[in-house]
């Protein structure tokens, strides 16, 4: 069986490990039975092991509950950038080895619900753990908005990000957060309301600049070009500006030249929501997997 799911971006400013957008890029995962374990691996992350540490092999294997599987990973979405992509292969992973609920499996393994619920559902998403278990809702989203997603060449491990966030916060800035995400929900559902304010977070982006100093010059550069708003997508690096379509072209052209003369290496994405999600192919024809608003987790 085959299955794909796209690459998403969580956080957005404010919507700290709650709120995460799918985008179009994607990881395709193929699981068959085979007389041994065979890992084969093609673009992003082809590197990676091609033995039962991969994670899509972990994950098929878990599912399956057998080694004998020939697993073949398919992928457009940069690793270790913050643009979940252990999480869309978890989920197209548990998918493609039968899972039933693939979303339970891919927040167990990843340990990311948010990201792991936008490549399960597909759009705008909030997602929480209730009781031991993942709820996800998917949530009004302007669809004519595009996202300009600087990914520079710069490795950043979620668990390296998560290091340097203080164990504390005050109610102030939490407060601060909530009101910004207010903001950012109802810019997100219509553009015209979308403030630059509302991607704005005490919580881990300026925590996290140190470990990329270049961010805020480089979010600034998509600001002044025409950006609605701009944020860290995950835990980053990669950074993101919110656009209407037609400040995109101006927006990605000031990115590309300000990644230039940051002299960091990487590439400029122009991505656009992804509102199907989790897709299987069991015939080749292709098929939406039916998700409801709601999913369990172990």
């Amino acid at each position: 069986m085959r299955a794909r799911a796209p690459a998403s971006a969580a956080n957005l400013g404010p919507g700290f490990d709650t709120l995460a957008l799918a985008l179009d890029r994607y990881v395709e995962v193929e699981v068959e039975p085979a007389g041994r374990l065979l890992v084969r691996a093609e673009g992003e992350g082809a590197e990676l092991s091609d033995d039962a540490s991969h994670l899509a092999a972990r994950v098929a294997i878990d599912v399956a509950g057998t080694e004998r599987l020939a697993i073949t990973v398919r992928s457009q979405v940069p690793v270790a950038r913050g643009l979940g992509s252990s999480a869309a292969l978890a989920v197209a992973a548990a998918a493609a080895a039968g899972a039933a609920d693939p979303l339970a499996v891919a927040a167990r393994t990843d340990g990311h619900a948010d990201n792991a619920a936008a490549s399960t559902i597909g759009g705008l998403v909030a997602a929480a753990r209730i009781h031991g278990r993942v709820h996800a809702v998917r949530l009004p989203l302007d669809v004519s908005l595009a996202f300009v997603a600087i990914v520079p060449d710069v490795v950043l491990s979620t668990s390296r990000a998560r290091q340097v966030l203080p164990a504390q916060v005050s109610r102030e800035s939490a407060a601060f957060n909530l009101s910004r995400l207010a903001l950012l929900l109802a810019g997100l559902a219509d553009s015209r309301l979308l403030l630059p304010e509302a991607t704005e977070d005490r919580l881990h982006q300026d925590y996290r600049s140190p470990l990329f100093p270049a961010a805020p010059k480089l979010l600034a550069s998509m600001s002044q070009a025409g950006a609605l708003a701009v944020c860290w997508s995950g835990a980053g690096p990669t950074l993101l500006g919110i656009c209407r379509g037609m400040e995109t072209p101006a927006v990605e052209a000031a990115a590309t030249v300000a990644l230039a003369d940051a002299g960091i290496r990487g590439e400029v994405l122009v991505l656009h929501p992804d509102l199907h999600g989790l897709v299987l192919d069991r015939d080749g024809s292709g098929r939406a997997l039916e998700v409801g608003a709601s999913e369990t987790s172990p």
